[in-house]
Parts: structure tokens; sequence; C-alpha cells
């Protein structure tokens, strides 16, 4: 059935049936959950635009919070002044967003009409070297870092890193503090030899929350098959991004190739531990020298003109889970294993980790 039939006809169902209840908590009641591993709210969307995401479907997202690429004291500070901004847009908007610190928010959210945004970082530089940062982070609502990005740091070894370092003694000290404290532990942006130590050190699962597969495209920014099985024998979850360079050299027909991920996803690593981690801006982006400008701005020495536009086209826009919950549904793995691509696999890893 089509997105919006789907979400029409339980509405619908449910005001004949259940009268009394808000139309919120009807539209949580007849549709299954959508949960995006790691994904984009900025600050410049509009109240119509935030309505379409949470329209199409979306009800909790895990949001990059800052730039991941500053070292030291500079890491810290831009780190706290982030949650500190982000929490003041909350605050500022409490009809759209909920501050998702534990599972029971996703479904607070769900029944209030509002989107759940759950805190992380994209690199563990904001720690330095000092573990109780761990606390204060965690104190402060973050529940998932990465434990490196592009490059290396204290914890261990990103993908573009030189050689093939991995998980540090600090990493492993880092590893078991988030695993005491409930704070997730992603693995995305790590070379592999970090991602494997990372995943067999940890005592608890923990994601890759945004990636593709390395044996369908071969991209730095990728994870092998050999990392997808160790992280689903750990109970883990890997969440597939919709970066088109990361997916496909096309630049038509990428949402084919999209979908191949997925799916290669669930053949390695089973459909218990796959999920959609989109990695993506929600506006509808056009490719305009302003638009590029921002981009060279944010981007820095990662800005490559060559992989632009990084969005596929069919996935640009506040209403993409809708598409999204299409192409899974046409892989033909059953509808509950959709759900669970779509949501639950998330929300069992939140439940087990973030409580």
């Amino acid at each position: 059935m089509d997105r919006r039939k789907f979400i029409g006809s339980g509405l619908a169902l449910g005001a004949m049936t259940l009268p009394a209840m808000s139309s919120a908590a009807l539209l949580a009641k007849t549709r299954p959950l959508t949960f995006d591993a790691m994904g984009e709210v900025r600050f410049n969307y509009t109240e119509e635009l935030v309505r379409e995401m949470i329209g199409s479907g979306l009800d909790a997202i895990a949001v990059t919070l800052c730039d991941p690429k500053p070292r030291g004291t500079a890491a810290y500070d831009l780190a706290m002044d982030a949650v500190l901004a982000h929490d003041r847009h909350i605050a500022a908007h409490p009809h759209l967003f909920i501050k998702a610190t534990s599972v029971a928010d996703i479904d607070r959210a769900r029944s209030e009409g509002k989107l759940a945004l759950y805190y992380l970082f994209q690199n563990s530089t904001h720690f330095g070297t000092d573990l109780d940062n761990v606390d204060v982070f965690y104190n402060l609502g973050v529940r998932v870092s990465q434990i490196t990005y592009n490059h290396q740091n204290w914890a261990g070894a990103g993908c573009k890193e030189l050689g093939a370092h991995g998980l540090t003694r600090f990493g492993r000290e880092l590893v078991e503090r988030m695993n005491a404290r409930g704070m997730l532990i992603d693995l995305s942006h790590a070379n592999m030899r970090t991602m494997a130590d990372a995943i067999e050190h940890s005592k608890v699962p923990v994601s890759i929350s945004h990636t593709a597969c390395m044996a369908v495209h071969a991209n730095e920014r990728n994870t092998t098959d050999a990392n997808l099985r160790l992280l689903a024998e750990r109970g883990g979850v890997v969440g597939i991004c919709q970066i088109r360079p990361f997916l496909t050299e096309k630049r038509a027909g990428a949402l084919a190739d999209y979908f191949r991920h997925i799916d290669h996803a669930i053949n390695v690593a089973g459909v218990d531990h796959v999920a959609i981690g989109s990695d993506r801006d929600h506006r509808r982006i056009k490719m305009t020298d302003d638009y590029l400008a921002e981009l060279k701005r944010e981007e820095g020495p990662n800005f490559n003109p060559a992989e632009w536009p990084l969005f596929i086209d069919e996935l640009n826009g506040p209403n993409r889970m809708e598409v999204v919950w299409d192409g899974v549904r046409k892989l033909g793995h059953g509808e509950a294993a959709a759900e669970k691509i779509m949501g639950t696999n998330l929300r069992r890893l939140y439940t087990e980790v973030v409580g």
C-alpha cells in the first residue's frame, strides 16, 4: 500500500472506532515506527518542513550536533555550545521536537505528533583524554558518540588514516566508560580494524549508524562483509546511508543502487541488524551557487565538487522516508522485516544500550 494511503486509512479507521483519541495518538497506533539512525535537523528548517518530515512518518532521529573535525579544547567548546544551542532550539519549538534521552521519549513523541531527537557526535575528540567528560556530556543528554571521525584520534583510527591502526589503549577505556554510562557507541567513519576492535571490546551491542556495503561499492567510508557479520554476531545494527557517492558512481538510477546496499546488508548481517541511517539534510536541495558556497564552508578540505550532488533525486526532500518504505517493502523480505529495518531494530538497540 502507498505510504500516504496507509497513514490516511489508519487515521480514518481510528477516527471511526476511537473518537475520543487525538489524531496524533491515532497516527502512532496505526503506523509502524520510523527511526533514522543518523541525520540532520538544522536550525533553519521551517515549521512547514518539519511538519512534512513528521507527516511522512518520521518519528525519531539521532541528530548530528556539530562539525566533528576540531580537536583539543576547540572540540570540547564546540560540542558544549552545540548541545546548548540544540537545547535552546528544542525549547523554542516544543510543539515540534522532544529531546530524547530514553526509548520512552519515542513513544511520547509519537503520541504527541512530534519528532524525537537523540543527540549524536561524529567524533570523540570532545571527550579529550578525560573519561569523566563522557559523564559530563551524558548528563547533558548526549546518548550517542562515534569513536573516530576520518583520521586518527586518541581512541582509534578513522577511515582516511594511513596504515591499519586499531583501537588504542585509551580507546578501550573509552568503550568501557561509554558502556558503563549507557552511551551508544557509533563506529561510522572508523577504519575496519578500529571498527572490529571496538565491536569485540564492547560489552553491549554497538552501531554503525551511517555507512554502506564495501562489497557492493568500494568506498573508504563503507563497511566490509566481515565487519557486518561481526557487528550482527554481537547484536549491533548498521544504518545504510543515502550519500550517493558512497553507494554508486551513477548519477541517474542511483535509487536502485541504494536498495541494493540495503538488500546486501540484510543478506550478510541478517534482517535483525539493518536500519536506515540517512546522513542527509531534509531540505529540497537545489545546486545553486549559494548552496555550493554553504557546502564549501561546512566541508572544508572534504569538499570535492566532483562528488556533488550527494543526494539521490528521489530522496531529496522531507518526504523521503515514504520512498524508502516503499523500496524496502519491494525487496521482498516481508512486512515484518520492513518494520524492523525502518525502526524497530534501532528501538531494540536503544532499549538495550540507552534504556
